[in-house]
C-alpha cells in the first residue's frame, strides 16, 4: 500500500494555493514518490499574469534600498536553511548531495550579486552637441524595467538557474512568473518561500507548477508578458521563438562543448578538469565537456590517464557523501543515452570504459573513433559520455570544434598564449576558458552562446541589461 505523502502548494502572486489536480514528484534514483505539487490550469496562469500586471507597477516603484534588502534577506533565509535546500535538490534531481550543496552556495551568491547590481543600474549621458546645430541640448538615458518576465527553467539546476532569472528581475523592478521543470518543481518553490519570508510584496513573483502543454503557451504568448527567459533544449526554444511574438527573448539552449588539449598542457591537471567537466551532474549540464581534441603527440598518454581517472569515478546513491555521480533525471533519459552510444559503436566507435545502464544510472563512458556525422557527435548528449579525438594541429582542432550547430563555451589547455588567443578569436562560442574545461562559470560573468546555443546573455549584471529598456531624455536649453 502506498504511503500518502503531503502535497506542496504553489506560489500564485504571493499566495500559497492548492489544486485538486496534482503532479507527482519522484526521486529518480529509486522512483519513490517524494510529494505532489498542484497541476496548474490555463486559468491559473492567466490569473498569475493579471496579478503580475499589478505586481510590475509595485516592483517598479520599490526603492532600490528595499530591493536590496529583500534580495539579501532571501539569501539569508536560504543560508539559514542550507541543508533543507540541498537535500531537496538532491532528492528531486540528479545531483549528489555534494553537488547540491554547491548549487545552494551559488544561489546565495546569485541573490547577493543581484542585490549589489540593483544599486548599479545606471544610464549614461548623451553628447547631443556632437551634431552641429544641437549645442544647446543635453540629455541622458534612463533604464526602466520591462514589466512582466516569463521564466521557464530546466531540471538540471533547479534552484540556481531559477535564481538567475528571479534575482535580476526583482533587482531591476520587474514582476516575474516562473514555470519550473515538471520533474523538479520543489527547489523553485523553496526559492519562492525565501522571497515570501523576505517580505517581497505580493503579485511580484509567482511560481506556477504544471505541464508546459497546458500553461506554457499561455505564459509565452500573452501580450502582457514582455520578455521570455528560457533555459532548455534547442527544439523547444525554436518553438517558443515562433510563438512568442514581438517581445524580448533570452534563451540558453544547450551545447556540444569542445575542449582542445595542446602538446604543452599539464596533463594531470588537464585530465582532472576534463573528467569533472564531463561527468558533473551526470553530464546533464549545458557546459559539460562532450568532445575533446588532443594533439596526436600526447594523445595516447592523455587517453590512458583520462580513462584511468574515469574508472575511479564513484557511481551510486546521491545521498552518500562519497558518491561522485548519481542517476540521470529519468530512466528514459538513460535509455536515450544508451541508444546514442550503441549507435556509435555500431558505426565503428570504440568503447574505452563505461557503456552500462542500470535503470536511470548510466556509467561514465569514454568513446573514441566516433564518426563526426553521428547524432552523438553533432547534438547535445546531456549524459555522462565524452568523445576523444586525436588532431595534428590547432587549426584542425578549431575547425572540428566549430563543426556543430552549437557554441556555448569551449576550453583550451596550453601554455602558449599565441595559441590561446588564436582559439579565443576563432572558436565560435560565447566563452573560451583557457587552462580550464568548458565547464567553468561564475555567476557574475556573462553567460550565453551563439548559433543553436541561444540568444542573449545571463549573469546577473547582463541579465539586468536584458530585463531593462533604455529611455532617452533630452533637454533643450534656452541658450
Amino acid at each position: 500500500m502506498m504511503t500518502k505523502v503531503k502535497g506542496k502548494k504553489m506560489y500564485l502572486g504571493g499566495q500559497w494555493v492548492e489544486r485538486k489536480e496534482t503532479i507527482d514528484v519522484y526521486d529518480p534514483e529509486d522512483n519513490t514518490l517524494i510529494t505532489t505539487v498542484p497541476k496548474a490550469s490555463q486559468a491559473d496562469m492567466l490569473k498569475a499574469i493579471r496579478l503580475a500586471e499589478k505586481g510590475a507597477k509595485i516592483s517598479a516603484s520599490l526603492p532600490v534600498h528595499k530591493r536590496v534588502s529583500i534580495l539579501n534577506k532571501a539569501a539569508d533565509y536560504i543560508m539559514e536553511h542550507h541543508e533543507t535546500y540541498a537535500q531537496t535538490i538532491a532528492s528531486e534531481g540528479s545531483k549528489t548531495i555534494r553537488e547540491a550543496r554547491l548549487e545552494v552556495n551559488r544561489c546565495i551568491h546569485t541573490l547577493r550579486l543581484s542585490a549589489e547590481e540593483a544599486s548599479r543600474i545606471q544610464g549614461e549621458t548623451v553628447a547631443f552637441d556632437q551634431m552641429p546645430g544641437h549645442e544647446n541640448r543635453i540629455g541622458y538615458t534612463y533604464l526602466f524595467p520591462i514589466g512582466i518576465i516569463g521564466a521557464i527553467t530546466p531540471f538540471n539546476d533547479p534552484l540556481n538557474l531559477v535564481a538567475h532569472k528571479v534575482g535580476p528581475a526583482i533587482a531591476s523592478g520587474n514582476a516575474i512568473i516562473v514555470k519550473p521543470a515538471t520533474l523538479t518543481p520543489l527547489s523553485a518553490l523553496l526559492l519562492a518561500e525565501a522571497f515570501d519570508h523576505a517580505g517581497l510584496p505580493a503579485k511580484i513573483l509567482s511560481v506556477i507548477t504544471g505541464t508546459g502543454s497546458e500553461i506554457g503557451d499561455t505564459l509565452v504568448t500573452h501580450p502582457s508578458v514582455r520578455m521570455v527567459s528560457f533555459t532548455g533544449g534547442l527544439k523547444t526554444g525554436e518553438e517558443i521563438a515562433k510563438k512568442a511574438g514581438l517581445k524580448k527573448l533570452s534563451m540558453e539552449l544547450g551545447s556540444n562543448s569542445p575542449v582542445i588539449v595542446l602538446e604543452d598542457a599539464e596533463l594531470d591537471a588537464t585530465v582532472e578538469s576534463c573528467v569533472s567537466g564531463t561527468f558533473w551532474a551526470v553530464g546533464q549540464n549545458c557546459l559539460g565537456v562532450q568532445r575533446i581534441y588532443v594533439m596526436e603527440e600526447i594523445y595516447e598518454q592523455f587517453v590512458e590517464k583520462f580513462v584511468a581517472r574515469t574508472k575511479r569515478y564513484k557511481v551510486g546513491s546521491k545521498k552518500i557523501e562519497t558518491t561522485d555521480m548519481g542517476p540521470l533525471i529519468h530512466e528514459k533519459e538513460a535509455i536515450r543515452v544508451e541508444k546514442l552510444v550503441q549507435e556509435a559503436l555500431d558505426n565503428g566507435a570504440q568503447l574505452l570504459t563505461g557503456g552500462e545502464r542500470n535503470g536511470a544510472f548510466y556509467s561514465p563512458t569514454v568513446l573514441t573513433g566516433v564518426a563526426p556525422h553521428l547524432p552523438i557527435a553533432k547534438e547535445e548528449i546531456f549524459g555522462p559520455v565524452v568523445l576523444l579525438y586525436p588532431v595534428t594541429s590547432l587549426e584542425e582542432a578549431i575547425a572540428k570544434a566549430n563543426d556543430v550547430n552549437y557554441g556555448l563555451q569551449a576550453g583550451i589547455f596550453t601554455k602558449n598564449m599565441e595559441a590561446a588567443f588564436k582559439a579565443i578569436h576563432e572558436l565560435e562560442v560565447g566563452g573560451v576558458m583557457v587552462n580550464e574545461s568548458s565547464d567553468y562559470r561564475i555567476d557574475a560573468m556573462p553567460f550565453g552562446g551563439v548559433k543553436g546555443s541561444g540568444l542573449g546573455r545571463e549573469g546577473v549584471k547582463y541579465t539586468i541589461q536584458e530585463m531593462t529598456e533604455p529611455r532617452v531624455v533630452q533637454f533643450k536649453l534656452s541658450n
